[in-house]
């Protein structure tokens, strides 16, 4: 209290001033204090109810879960978006499937041009349509895209770590190795996508270039020519072998797509002989 009248008097203020003034004051002050203490922990505790998944807790937005030892593979997880090259090497890259809808397709015209391509396959997909890809991937490479593409951001730890699984499993049995590629659905990384990517070891492989069916309505060629005119070295070419029926402006424009990729010098790989020596192809039987 002596303390608080000496600062007052520094002010300006007189002696019996502050005594007469502070005693109000401290008690009116004291009143908003505990009020404000009181309010922010209803605030912190409405916060954490609402909150309580991420990012503490192993929601989709952690990329720890829980506060015992963490069993996370290498401890190391690698985020690519195209290859490290100045090389002129390309990689095309298929989602969604396989499906009997357009897989076929798309097997068809890559073994015409003899060109490899990364099927980031969904483990429900290879479960329901093994027949499609059984003996029709031998010099191509599959990767994860989620058990059932569900949006992997929004899960917790755990589940986006058992979905992972669960479909790496799959795919595993059915083309005889197990994928060393992620490529969540939609392109999304929560932090529970990046966990369970560790986990499993994985290389996390997103895109440089992205088929733009929409743009190009009924004109494969048009189309065609958009890609291979934004193609650079090291690029990672996003396609879907399943979905839309406009996607078929991409898979009918494959061959001119491949045709005018080699007339400009370029060569087809896998994601992993793109990104280098040190990831080999995954070989499937």
């Amino acid at each position: 209290m002596n303390t608080w009248r000496v600062r007052v008097a520094q002010d300006g203020r007189t002696a019996e001033g502050a005594r007469g003034w502070g005693r109000r004051d401290l008690l009116r002050r004291g009143l908003l204090v505990a009020g404000g203490v009181a309010v922010g922990a209803g605030a912190s505790e409405l916060w954490w109810s609402t909150h309580r998944r991420a990012p503490l807790a192993g929601g989709p937005a952690s990329a720890t879960s829980g506060n015992r030892y963490q069993d996370v593979g290498t401890g190391r997880l690698e985020v690519v978006w195209s290859g490290p090259t100045q090389e002129r090497l390309v990689a095309l890259t298929f989602d969604d499937g396989p499906a009997p809808q357009w897989t076929p397709m798309v097997l068809d015209t890559l073994a015409q041009h003899r060109v490899p391509a990364t099927f980031f396959l969904v483990g429900s997909q290879v479960r329901r349509h093994a027949d499609v890809i059984s003996d029709r991937l031998a010099g191509h490479e599959v990767g994860n895209h989620s058990w059932d593409h569900r949006d992997l951001a929004a899960l917790d730890a755990t589940e986006a770590y058992d979905d992972l699984r669960r479909s790496h499993d799959a795919i595993a049995d059915v083309t005889g190795m197990p994928p060393r590629l992620l490529r969540p659905p939609y392109g999304h990384l929560g932090g529970a996508v990046l966990h369970a990517a560790a986990r499993l070891d994985y290389r996390l492989v997103l895109w440089t270039l992205q088929m733009v069916e929409r743009e190009f309505p009924h004109d494969p060629a048009g189309h065609a020519r958009r890609i291979v005119a934004d193609v650079r070295p090291g690029t990672i070419v996003l396609g879907h072998d399943v979905g839309a029926s406009r996607r078929l402006v991409a898979l009918r424009g494959l061959a001119e797509m491949i045709n005018g990729l080699r007339a400009r010098g370029y060569t087809f790989v896998t994601v992993s002989a793109l990104l280098g020596a040190g990831v080999p192809p995954t070989p499937t039987r």
